[in-house]
C-alpha cells in the first residue's frame, strides 16, 4: 500500500511539473515580448499599406527575432479584430476622417500608437486629360464617363466618404466598389485609350508618380483635409509587447520614403513584397536603426 501511493505521489508530481511549464510557456498569442514572439499584423490591400506593412514584418523578423504573420482583409472585418485581440497591429488607419466611423465605434478597446505617415489625402481623382477640375463638374459630363466612378472594397472608408460626395453634390453617378488592384487595372486600361475615368484616389499611392492624374477640386469639402495614416494596435500592446510598440510608435515613412517603397513593389510585382521591403530596409538602414529603440 505504501509503495502504491509512493507511485501516486510521484504521478501528481510529474503532472504538476508538466502542467507548470505549459503555464510558463504558454503565454497565449498575445504574450508579452518575454514569452511569445509572434507579432500579428493586419492590412488591407492597398498600396502604401502592403508596403508599411511588408516593411514592419522584415524589421520585427531580422532585426527584431520576432516571427510575424500577416492577414489581409477589409477595414471592417480588421478594425473588430483589432478590438477583440485577435489582431496586434494594422498600419493604415486613416485619421480623423475617413476611418472616424471605426474609431468611433471601437476607439475604446483598440490603442492608437500615432501616426506614421502625415498629409495624406483622399478624393476623386482623373487623369490630367479630362477637360474638368471640380467635382461640381460632373453631372455636366455624365454621358462622357458613362455615370460610374470607379471605386475599390466596399468596406472602405473613402467608400464611405465618396457616397457622402454624391449626395452632398447630388451627382447623378453610380460609385461601383471593387478593390485597389481593380480600380488601377481599370484606370491603365482608360489612360491606355485615353478615356475619361473617374476613380476613388488616395495619396500616398503610386498611381501618382505612374500617371499624370489630378484631384477634382472639393469646394464643399466632402473629402475633409489632409489627413494622418495612424498604426492601430489591439489593447494592451504597449503592455504585452513593450518593444513591438515602440517600434511602432517610431515608424515614420516621408511621402518620398514611402513612394519609393511603393514604387519598388509596383515595378517587381513577380516578387514576394516583404522580400523587396527586405532589399528597401537593408539600403535604408540608418533609418530603420532610428525607429527600433536602442540603436
Amino acid at each position: 500500500m505504501k509503495k502504491l501511493l509512493v507511485i501516486i505521489l510521484i504521478g501528481v508530481l510529474s503532472l504538476g511539473i508538466f502542467t507548470g511549464c505549459g503555464t510558463d510557456s504558454g503565454s497565449g498569442d498575445n504574450g508579452g515580448d518575454s514569452g511569445n514572439k509572434t507579432v500579428k499584423l493586419g492590412y488591407v490591400n492597398w498600396s502604401e499599406g502592403i508596403a508599411m506593412t511588408n516593411l514592419a514584418k522584415a524589421i520585427l523578423e531580422d532585426k527584431m527575432g520576432y516571427e510575424v504573420d500577416l492577414t489581409m482583409t477589409d477595414a471592417a472585418p480588421l478594425f473588430t479584430s483589432l478590438a477583440s485581440g485577435n489582431t496586434d497591429a494594422f498600419l493604415d488607419s486613416w485619421l480623423p476622417i475617413t476611418h472616424e466611423d471605426y474609431m468611433k465605434k471601437f476607439g475604446d478597446k483598440v490603442e492608437d500608437l500615432g501616426y506614421n505617415f502625415e498629409n495624406a489625402r483622399i478624393g476623386l481623382a482623373v487623369p490630367s486629360y479630362v477637360d474638368i477640375d471640380s467635382i461640381e463638374e460632373l453631372n455636366s459630363l455624365k454621358a462622357e464617363f458613362g455615370g460610374k466612378i470607379v471605386g475599390i472594397d466596399s468596406g472602405a472608408g473613402i467608400m464611405n466618404a465618396t457616397e457622402k460626395a454624391i449626395e452632398e453634390y447630388k451627382l447623378d453617378y453610380e460609385l461601383m466598389p471593387g478593390s485597389g488592384p481593380t480600380m488601377t487595372a481599370a484606370l491603365k486600361k482608360a489612360i491606355d485609350n485615353e478615356e475619361p475615368i473617374i476613380v476613388t484616389g488616395w495619396e500616398p499611392h503610386w498611381m501618382f508618380a505612374k500617371w499624370d492624374l489630378k484631384f477634382l477640386d472639393d469646394p464643399k469639402g466632402a473629402y475633409g483635409e489632409a489627413e494622418y495614416i495612424h498604426t492601430i494596435a489591439r489593447k494592451d500592446l504597449s503592455k504585452d509587447m513593450p518593444e513591438v510598440a515602440n517600434f511602432l510608435t517610431n515608424f515614420f515613412m516621408s511621402g518620398a520614403e514611402l513612394g519609393d517603397l511603393m514604387g519598388e513593389i509596383e515595378n517587381n510585382s513577380d516578387k514576394d513584397p516583404v522580400e523587396i521591403a527586405r532589399d528597401w530596409m537593408n539600403a535604408h538602414e540608418d533609418l530603420v536603426n532610428g525607429w527600433i529603440e536602442g540603436k
